[in-house]
């Protein structure tokens, strides 16, 4: 791991969402040096789903050899922003950096995104970092220091990165746009930067996004603490970048990246929109089992970018086959399920199915003791999930990860993501009979 050099000792740290997750592990960071940090972030009082609040981050960094302030900070709400800054100034003098790492994420296509989940990505992702760097600005350019770091990811126009959750792409983009042009307009006053990971990280928003499991194939927040300590500890100079966490460590020295990981030597799920990193992946994906069709997809999605896609099975008119690889599946499914799968999943579930062995089928995780079949479910589907038939069979025989089909355009949800993301449990269980 990349080592501290006392080179934040006495600067002040201006981080938005650092009570948990990649926020607090950076102020972390930043506090072995003796830095001061305003944890800039919403929770004051105990989340029944998620840990820590501003007040045990502070704990947590004084414990790490830092200063903290903490402040209840909304990022959608200038005042709280413009009342966090005075107290910062107040209480250290100054503001030398800025990490913009406060997020909302809903994964939904166009239909199934509300115009509250809408609002929220725009006004947390795109004008919360505005409006913060905006504020803390005046105050950057009087410091030798000088950063503003956005957790966000490099601009990649790849319509992949767009379809299937084009709200919350708008949003992150959003933020890298603030990079883009902020860079330029501040060039030598104030470094304007972008971080992204290269992998999936676990945090606790991820664990309910992915469900028991998903730690396995994540790297912990250490990795982009490590990366951002390194840009921010970087001449003002340093700017206009947009970089990925595992590519600069590389730059710094750093040779095992397994120290990173939750799980050593396990394989780890590619983050979004660093499609330049698919093929690598797969390759490892490959190399414990998965689908050798990963790669291809990509190829796929390539030729889409100049056309329509194909057309959609329609509920109507499509029809199961009784026998078959997919037909045998469901039979095991419906096998396994019973009253806690059902308790824990509280679900119904439509697969759309192309290819050989088209046709529509379900499994109800919400009703009764549970069950499956072929045709429409007998009450609303929550999830509606369309995919090929020979990877709807290679999913659920493990061979290829649900996260990683989602990631790679192999399987379009549509409905509850959150969900959607808990059928993974029951993957998971079935890789073991199938």
């Amino acid at each position: 791991m990349l080592p501290n050099t006392g080179k934040l000792s006495g600067c002040t740290l201006f981080i938005t969402g650092a009570s948990r997750g990649i926020g607090k592990a950076i102020a972390l960071k930043a506090a072995k040096d003796g830095a001061n940090i305003v944890i800039a972030a919403k929770t004051s009082e105990p989340h029944p789903k998620l840990a820590g609040t501003i007040y045990t981050a502070a704990e947590e960094i004084e414990a790490a050899g830092g200063k903290a302030l903490p402040c209840v900070v909304n990022v959608r709400e200038e005042e709280q922003i413009a009342d966090a800054v005075e107290k910062a100034v107040q209480k250290f003098g100054g503001i030398d950096i800025l990490v913009n790492n406060a997020s909302a994420i809903s994964l939904t296509g166009t239909l199934e995104t509300t115009a509250k989940k809408l609002d929220l990505m725009m006004s947390a992702n795109t004008r919360g970092t505005y409006l913060t760097s905006k504020l803390c600005l005046p105050f950057l350019k009087n410091s030798k220091i000088a950063h503003i770091l956005n957790i966000s990811p490099p601009l990649n126009l790849n319509p992949i990165w767009f379809k299937n959750h084009c709200a919350y792409t708008i949003s992150k983009y959003g933020m890298s746009m603030c990079v883009l042009g902020m860079a330029e307009e501040f060039r030598g006053e104030v470094a304007v930067n972008a971080l992204w990971p290269k992998t999936a990280i676990y945090t606790a928003a991820m664990d309910m996004l992915g469900g028991p499991g998903v730690e396995k194939q994540c790297r912990k927040t250490d990795i982009v603490a490590d990366a951002a300590y390194c840009i921010l500890t970087k001449p003002k100079s340093f700017t206009g970048n947009f970089v990925i966490d595992e590519h600069l460590l590389k730059k710094e020295g750093i040779k095992n990246f397994d120290v990173y990981a939750v799980a050593p030597g396990h394989p780890v799920i590619p983050d979004y929109f660093l499609d330049e990193d698919l093929d690598t992946q797969a390759m490892k994906m490959e190399a414990q089992g998965a689908s050798s069709g990963f790669r291809e997809e990509k190829k796929a999605d390539g030729a889409k970018h100049t056309g329509p896609e194909g057309s959609q099975i329609s509920l109507e008119t499509s029809t199961a086959k009784p026998s078959g690889s997919v037909a045998e599946t469901f039979k095991i499914i419906e096998g396994i399920i019973n009253e806690d799968v059902v308790k824990s999943t509280q679900g119904v579930f439509l697969f759309e199915l192309s290819g050989e062995e088209g046709g529509t089928w379900y499994i109800d995780l919400k009703n009764k003791g549970g069950n499956t079949g072929s045709g429409e479910p007998p009450v609303k589907a929550d999830v509606i999930m369309s995919m090929s038939s020979n990877d709807f069979v290679k999913m659920f025989t493990g061979k290829l990860k649900p996260t990683m089909a989602f990631m790679s355009g192999k399987l379009k949800i549509k409905g509850n993501m959150s969900l959607a993301l808990r059928l993974e449990k029951l993957v998971s269980q079935l890789g073991s009979k199938l």
